[in-house]
């Protein structure tokens, strides 16, 4: 491709309102162009990026017999009201109304469309093992769409799903679809870890996220050194270390606390530390008041509340909820007679504590050597505390790293959730009606670019991992009216053009414009044609060297052989 005639509108400086420096990067090297807030054109240079990021993925994808299709973008809302996700799923959803009136919504996903196939085409056991997958793009109405390609309202995804008759099958299918994203990805140049992850509004219990480590990621990841241990942070488990010595059980007292409404308030009022203190907080789940109990060193984790209380809606109780069903304000809650709650629920860091401080159910109020079993009772014991960096991981036992990534992929085990919901059913060998087992896969593909750009910046640019950069090769000719120079470039260009996607630059700009653009390409190898091409020596350079060699012509089919192949 002659870069005179490529379309590559470069930029000095990113716009203002670019944080993350993979925006900056693509904006500035003309990859991409904002068409309004969360919205982007993929420009030339992009559309061959995207484009072979998802060639690796349909490569993968047919490895492992799953074939692709593709789903429209213009959705009945009637499939998401029979899922119960058309409320569910909040303001994100994009949502219309044709000339009929009826309603209708813009694809963020495709569970409900993909279920509707199957529950109309697939009757039999003898038809399972099953995948289906498609690329295309997505619409989710962002509150705040940022840093470019990260967080938009619309993007390019993978969305996969698998269909199953037993849980057997779907266990393998997990496992080949796990498989294939760790090579897409290490293909694509991006290094993942897969964590353990929330299902969020997707359904099932059973997922595994791929997060991108890079300084912009908006999730945190928990691992150990050895890599044994990895999970986002909202379900993170550690190990606590804190270890009360038993003592004589003390009478309890009702004491005034004036003014104490978090926890650092009444550590110094008392002089207790907070490992003294058992926290309460109440919260309501759907229809049900649940006092959850934690040591107030810790914090609630509602992800993993959530998981437990297996509800639609879990919030903490309002101001005004909290006096009316407990008579407190704020801080004076408490488990002593709390008659009130149909449901307590306390953190493992409850157990084996003595002599604590808990709320009176009287505002300004507390009670102090207050003891479980003996002064309240606790219905469910569970881990929904939020892992903190330092405490031992659950398998080795080493100090948790926190590190900021980029979700780029999640899978799941949906299980039935969708297919009992909508009527998939199947025949099985005995000829008994059973619901389909699904099982969803998503790559975000967009997102994967800009963390392939986070984790490979140059000090001026990028360096492009080679399956996925727009060019392999990036051929400069400095001078475009010296003859031995365009004899050497055009037999290079034609040379390698046979075998790699090539950019030659003739282009009559300065030697320094055509350097800053050339990092902004960021192609795996870069050869600059000038003064010595006369004598066949060219300059050879990678994005990440710091200087350009010397290399002779005839030397030069072997070491791109050497780099590229």
């Amino acid at each position: 491709m002659r870069q005179s005639n490529f379309f590559m509108p470069t930029l000095k400086e990113a716009p203002a309102d670019a944080v993350a420096e993979s925006h900056k990067i693509m904006i500035r090297g003309g990859y991409i162009r904002q068409v309004t807030a969360g919205v982007y054109s993929y420009l030339p240079l992009g559309y061959r990026v995207l484009r072979k990021a998802e060639r690796i993925i349909e490569e993968e994808m047919e490895r492992i017999n799953v074939p692709e299709m593709i789903m429209p973008h213009l959705l009945p809302a009637t499939l998401w009201q029979e899922s119960g996700r058309y409320y569910k799923y909040g303001d994100e959803m994009f949502k219309l109304k044709d000339r009929h009136g009826r309603d209708s919504l813009l694809g963020p996903t495709h569970e409900e469309t993909f279920t509707e196939i199957i529950a109309k085409n697939l009757k039999s056991y003898k038809q399972m093992p099953l995948a289906l997958y498609q690329i295309q793009t997505k619409f989710r109405d962002e509150n705040r769409p940022r840093f470019g390609l990260l967080r938009g309202r619309e993007f390019v995804m993978l969305d996969g799903y698998s269909f199953a008759a037993t849980r057997e099958q779907l266990d393998k299918q997990f496992d080949d679809q796990k498989a294939a994203y760790k090579r897409i990805f290490k293909r694509a140049g991006v290094t993942v870890h897969p964590v353990i992850a929330d299902s969020g509004t997707m359904g099932g219990k059973n997922s595994t996220e791929f997060q991108a480590p890079a300084a912009i990621g908006e999730d945190t990841i928990a691992t150990n050194e050895k890599g044994s241990y990895a999970a986002n942070l909202e379900m993170a488990k550690s190990i606590d270390t804190f270890k009360q010595e038993p003592e004589e059980l003390k009478s309890m007292e009702k004491i005034a606390t004036p003014g104490c409404e978090t926890i650092d308030q009444l550590t110094e009022f008392l002089n207790v530390p907070a490992t003294r203190i058992v926290k309460s907080i109440l919260y309501m789940a759907d229809d049900q008041k649940i006092l959850v109990l934690i040591r107030a060193d810790k914090q609630i984790n509602e992800v993993k509340l959530g998981h437990l209380l297996d509800a639609n809606e879990v919030r903490e109780a309002t101001a005004d909820e909290l006096v009316s069903v407990t008579g407190s304000q704020k801080g004076g809650v408490g488990p002593v007679d709390a008659d009130w709650a149909d449901k307590i629920i306390a953190d493992e860091t409850v157990k084996g504590l003595y002599n604590v401080v808990v709320g009176a159910n009287e505002t300004g109020y507390q009670f102090q050597n207050a003891n479980l079993e003996r002064d309240f009772k606790v219905d469910e014991f569970a881990d929904i505390r939020t892992a903190n960096e330092g405490e031992p991981d659950p398998v080795d036992h080493l100090p948790l790293q926190f590190t900021t990534s980029i979700e780029v992929g999640h899978i799941f085990k949906l299980g039935t959730y969708y297919t009992e919901t909508m009527g998939a059913d199947f025949l099985d060998q005995n000829g008994k009606t059973q619901p389909v087992i699904m099982g969803s896969y998503g790559i975000g593909v967009t997102r994967m670019l800009s963390a392939a750009v986070e984790q490979n910046l140059t000090e001026h640019g990028v360096a492009w991992p080679k399956e996925i950069a727009p060019f392999s090769l990036h051929l400069i000719q400095m001078k475009m009216n010296d003859e031995d120079q365009t004899k050497l470039a055009e037999k290079l260009e034609a040379e390698f053009s046979e075998k790699y996607d090539v950019l030659y630059d003739d282009r009559k700009e300065r030697a320094g414009v055509k350097f800053a653009d050339a990092d902004l390409v960021g192609a795996p190898l870069r050869i600059t044609i000038g003064k010595k091409a006369a004598d066949g020596i060219v300059e050879v350079k990678r994005p990440t060297d710091d200087k350009a060699v010397e290399m002779s012509v005839d030397d030069l089919a072997a070491f791109v052989a050497k780099e590229l192949d």
